[in-house]
């Protein structure tokens, strides 16, 4: 079988998988977030945390929800991170130094995972199981919650209550993420993933002496990361590593993982507001955007360049020969268009335009799917963008979902799509123009502006991913990119959760005969075309000097 039918046949039967799941995981969400029971174990943990689930909130309250709790987590984490050394499991490793734990906390809450350390020379058990994997769950339920509560506020009028976000956090995480967590920790196993929690061992023998692993539980941490498109790997390697990816099969099961939650959600919301057909229109905008990426993707990589490429089938460079070009190329862009970040293969040996398309991906918005909430409130917020634009053209006042988009909602979702380029580019244009951020880069010219650019991005979007080849472990790094990482996913939940409180107040307005509608594909057709453009025009000029300088060059 030729390489690159191999990598069709992957991506046929991840569509077919994807497909099968859809219906019954976006209805059993719906069906979760708007059911009045509680479960036992849920009112347990109410009266622990001394929460009351059945008040409803305001979004200032809602949002206070969302901040504090994430708060408490960065600090519990930094403090666990930090006390390491004293802690039974530890396997001997010292506690982490203040910069990067800082750094691991933010990251790990902000649902970003990136990483600026060896996983298996730096975390013993506690931290990676108690630490690291629990975050890996509550920062996922932490997205749901908050796009539930925009998705209540287009469903709601005359209110401006948008549920109980320590009820949807509680379950999120029990009734959604837990279950299928096991369910994919034991698949994981199956496939040849290791889950113990063995101490550091030396394995075979090699030339100048052997090498040493540690175990861990790793199916159950690797299924969550995937899931909750958290991204931080147990291993260094990330998903390249076979203790975490055994084989091709596990590959495809991985990208499944990513990818299920947040495509499924726009049945949740389709079944919210009432209208599965306006569920269906953004699916389709994630679709097009996401085939489209992945054929780019595969196309750039099995481009035969020379005698290397066509003896390789490919670009093989930084590719695991267990997953292929397909395999990687596929994970690559899953990874990317969602918040996820975890890699299978090295970006930074990608080709040039490769390595751009993977950036492209995050610079988007990573709503196609986008990660875990995230991706569905960020495509909400550009599809209130495209109303506008729609309105603007034909002189008819904005509404979407029988909402006015009015002066205030429209600021708002400004302000959204501001936040984060604003943070990419200017951090990327002060590491350029000082010296010591400058003496991490590994390589020069295009490529090496590539690794400072896909680092902020990566950061800012809360993906995690890195391009490879930048020392990020400075104290510049670790303390920019984790303020990146915390303004990245914090402040554009403050307008997310504005904007769902002030759409709720609103009284429905009846359709007519002129308004625009957005379940039909000529808005799916605006809505890509408008993510596109914003995009385009907002990071074109810094693509230009690194990933497609580099792709012309070569």
């Amino acid at each position: 079988m030729s390489p690159v039918l191999a990598g069709v046949l992957q991506l046929l039967a991840l569509i077919v998988a994807l497909g099968l799941a859809y219906r019954p995981l976006g209805d059993y969400m719906a069906g979760v977030y708007s059911s009045t029971k509680h479960l036992r174990v849920e009112k347990w943990i109410y009266k622990v945390i001394g929460a009351n689930p059945t008040a409803e909130m305001r979004w200032t309250a809602y949002l206070r929800g969302v901040l504090a709790f994430s708060a408490v987590s960065v600090l519990f984490l930094y403090l666990l991170q930090r006390v390491q050394g004293s802690l039974p499991g530890s396997l001997g490793f010292a506690s982490i130094d203040p910069d990067q734990a800082f750094n691991t906390a933010a990251s790990f809450v902000a649902n970003t995972n990136w990483q600026s350390y060896y996983g298996e020379q730096a975390m013993g058990h506690v931290v990676q199981t108690g630490g690291l994997a629990v975050q890996n769950f509550v920062s996922a339920a932490v997205g749901i919650a908050v796009a539930i509560a925009l998705v209540r506020g287009f469903a709601r009028s005359r209110t401006g209550e948008l549920g109980n976000f320590w009820s949807d956090l509680v379950r999120g995480t029990v009734r959604i993420l837990i279950p299928i967590s096991v369910i994919g920790a034991i698949l994981l196993v199956a496939c040849g993933a290791i889950q113990n929690f063995a101490g550091i061992h030396e394995v075979g023998q090699f030339t100048g002496g052997t090498q040493q692993w540690n175990g861990g539980a790793v199916a159950s941490q690797e299924v969550i990361k995937e899931l909750g498109t958290n991204g931080g790997g147990y291993f260094n390697a990330n998903s390249a590593h076979p203790f975490e990816n055994p084989n091709s099969l596990s590959n495809l099961l991985e990208i499944f993982l990513i990818l299920v939650i947040p495509f499924a959600l726009t049945r949740t919301f389709g079944r919210m507001v009432g209208s599965v057909r306006q569920g269906y229109a953004i699916l389709g905008t994630m679709v097009t955007i996401w085939l489209g990426f992945t054929a780019l993707m595969m196309w750039t990589e099995f481009h035969h360049g020379g005698a290397a490429l066509d003896l390789a089938g490919g670009a093989m460079e930084g590719k695991e020969t267990r997953f292929g070009i397909g395999g990687s190329s596929i994970f690559a862009v899953a990874t990317t268009l969602t918040s996820t970040g975890a890699v299978n293969s090295f970006h930074s040996s990608y080709t040039g335009f490769g390595g751009g398309i993977t950036m492209l991906g995050m610079q988007l918005g990573e709503i196609a799917p986008g990660g875990v909430g995230s991706g569905l409130y960020g495509m909400l917020i550009m599809a209130v963008i495209a109303v506008f634009i729609a309105g603007l053209m034909v002189g008819r006042t904005p509404e979407y979902l029988g909402k006015k988009i009015g002066t205030r909602q429209i600021k708002f979702a400004a302000c959204y799509i501001l936040i984060t380029p604003a943070l990419v580019l200017c951090f990327t244009a002060a590491a350029m123009a000082l010296d010591t951020p400058g003496n991490s880069m590994t390589n020069t010219g295009a490529h090496g502006f590539s690794e400072i650019l896909y680092a902020y991005t990566s950061g800012a979007n809360n993906n995690g991913s890195a391009f490879a080849g930048l020392n990020a472990d400075t104290q510049w790094f670790n303390s920019t990119i984790g303020l990146a990482m915390l303004l990245g996913r914090f402040l554009p939940m403050v307008f997310v959760l504005a904007l769902a409180g002030s759409l709720a107040e609103q009284t429905p307005v009846p359709a007519t005969a002129g308004t625009l509608r957005t379940e039909k594909p000529l808005f799916t057709g605006l809505l890509a075309g408008t993510i596109m453009i914003i995009a385009g025009l907002t990071y074109f000029p810094a693509l230009a000097l690194g990933p497609l300088a580099e792709g012309l060059a070569s």
